[in-house]
């Protein structure tokens, strides 16, 4: 059977100053109306029966996650002690599935991408869903093609065609570029964009965290071993922060043998920073992106977001970014979002921990 497994522990920190430690991007409405959770579950209808979602996220955030996500059995969403990146998530995920369904296949996606049109993505899913039934030693991920020479991404260099539409053996997975080097693979027309997007079988991806990861693959052993007694979250705790974090790519990706990649059918933004809002929301005939109550005079290519009725007035900007919250406004060029994440290492120097 077909599982879903949805990561949602992201900090989010470039949303600043409305992403908080205890709500985070994935649950903003950034795209529309429905929160970026709620867009991902949503993604799944029809395609994942709802007790076959499992949601992995920070502890802190798991009664925020169930009332966003009233549809769901209050079990599907798990809250990880600390964070320790997506092998180790990825691990728990894979065995609490196993132990009801040995042989289950496994989607595994981020909650905070926006992808659309959802048709285009659920058949996506079932085309590798059906090469891993096939061939069960199979993992398979999604490539985007690239439309810039991006140095946030990973990529994925693309080898043979597999039958399938789409369809390429993974020649190599790369790390984040320099921008000449990201340049250079945008030109090659063989790389893609790695979505972090997988299907594979759920014992597939613990066969190979036994062979590369064992000691993380045996705290998550002992920490499945407890669960449902009295002591599982002491154990959850201890052995949990006991693992060392890596990547799934690290862990197992770059190393695995028979990768496949799907080029995606689907429009992909990973929505890092506000100026996915431009993206996502579109600008009006002077290049401003608004989501809120503004009043702009001699305002051009500017991001506003506020919410409720509170207006933002703004004279005379070009290129910034506006956003309102209750207790901290931004304002920045938006060509130096990168300096968000700055502000937020900033305020934690400075012990304010209140607008973190």
């Amino acid at each position: 059977m077909l599982h879903a497994v949805i990561m949602a522990g992201g900090a989010g920190t470039r949303f600043w100053p409305e992403s908080r430690a205890d709500r985070p991007k994935q649950l903003l409405a950034l795209s529309g109306e429905r929160t970026m959770i709620q867009e991902t579950v949503d993604r799944l209808d029809g395609l994942v029966p709802s007790e076959r979602v499992l949601i992995v996220t920070a502890a802190r955030m798991v009664e925020a996650m169930r009332r966003q996500l009233p549809s769901l059995p209050a079990d599907s969403i798990l809250g990880e002690p600390c964070k320790r990146d997506t092998a180790p998530c990825i691990g728990l995920a894979a065995l609490l599935i196993s132990r009801d369904d040995p042989e289950a296949t496994m989607v595994v996606t981020p909650a905070d991408h926006v992808i659309r049109p959802i048709a285009a993505f659920q058949r996506a899913i079932s085309q590798a869903a059906a090469l891993v039934d096939r061939e069960p030693r199979r993992i398979v991920t999604f490539g985007i093609r690239p439309t810039y020479a991006a140095e946030s991404f990973g990529y994925i260099e693309r080898g043979a065609a597999l039958d399938g539409p789409g369809l390429y053996e993974v020649a190599k997975f790369h790390e984040k570029p320099p921008v000449a080097l990201a340049a250079q693979y945008l030109a090659a027309g063989n790389f893609y964009w790695n979505s972090g997007i997988f299907v594979w079988k759920a014992r597939t991806i613990l066969e190979s965290l036994q062979q590369d990861a064992p000691e993380m693959l045996e705290r998550l052993q002992t920490i499945v071993a407890a669960y449902g007694r009295p002591d599982f979250a002491e154990t959850f705790d201890r052995e949990f922060a006991a693992i060392r974090g890596v990547s799934i790519d690290y862990a197992v990706m770059e190393k695995a043998q028979g990768v496949a990649v799907i080029e995606a059918p689907f429009n992909w933004d990973d929505v890092g920073s506000w100026q996915a809002m431009a993206r996502l929301r579109g600008a009006d005939a002077e290049g401003n992106t608004i989501d809120g109550k503004h009043l702009g005079l001699n305002t051009t290519g500017t991001i506003v977001r506020a919410n409720g009725e509170h207006l933002i007035v703004t004279v005379g900007l070009r290129d910034c970014i506006v956003v309102h919250t209750p207790d901290a406004t931004l304002v920045a060029n938006r060509g130096d979002e990168e300096s968000i994440r700055r502000i937020v290492k900033l305020l934690e120097e400075r012990g304010w921990r209140e607008y973190l």
